[in-house]
């Protein structure tokens, strides 16, 4: 990595196993992803429970490559009395983060399964829910905008950051540049819980 990993722990106290785990998991997506530039994780409460109970534990990895927005992974899960009980979580926050990373790869090489001659596959990088729109990365192209109006018979809700997608293309640019005209989700969202 051209940065050194960054890791925060906001609102819960550091662990020196949760951050050896973290190191590890950061270490083995490097030795399989070797364009990865710099990392950053956070492991936080991200709320508080009104019943008193322990509140949940999140964690939100956030990885950079060259050409692109940030990889990023996040999840959370009830804390448990158990020691070390959250290593569940991180690797399920890696994990996510390690297909992502495949996807993009596969798409760079051409090695995605194209369907039909018109349309490519891509893969969700950005999406802005409340605002009905989103960015997919398709190969040898600049992102493509796409608006709830032309998800179909996909369910705009059901598109995640990650998602693998066939999209078809505009003739047109819009005025956020190149966009899809048609955008289906290819089986199960692909994204982190």
């Amino acid at each position: 990595m051209e940065r050194p990993l960054q890791i925060a722990f906001k609102n819960v106290d550091s662990s020196a196993s949760l951050e050896a785990l973290i190191r590890e998991r950061v270490e083995r997506l490097q030795r399989f992803h070797h364009n990865i530039t710099g990392a950053r994780v956070v492991v936080e409460i991200p709320h508080r429970s009104a019943e008193g109970a322990k509140p949940p534990l999140g964690i939100v990895v956030e990885v950079d490559i060259p050409g692109r927005n940030p990889v990023i992974g996040k999840g959370e899960q009830e804390r448990r009395e158990v020691k070390g009980d959250s290593t569940a979580i991180v690797n399920r926050v890696f994990e996510a983060v390690e297909r992502q990373l495949e996807q993009i790869a596969a798409i760079r090489k051409g090695e995605v399964k194209q369907h039909g001659s018109a349309g490519d596959t891509g893969v969700v990088v950005r999406i802005f829910p409340d605002q009905s729109y989103g960015f997919i990365e398709v190969k040898d192209s600049p992102d493509l905008y796409f608006s709830r109006d032309v998800c179909g018979n996909s369910s705009f809700e059901e598109i995640k950051v990650g998602s693998l997608v066939h999209v078809t293309r505009a003739t047109a640019e819009g005025p956020m540049g190149p966009q899809a005209s048609s955008v289906k989700l290819m089986g199960a969202s692909r994204s982190p819980s």
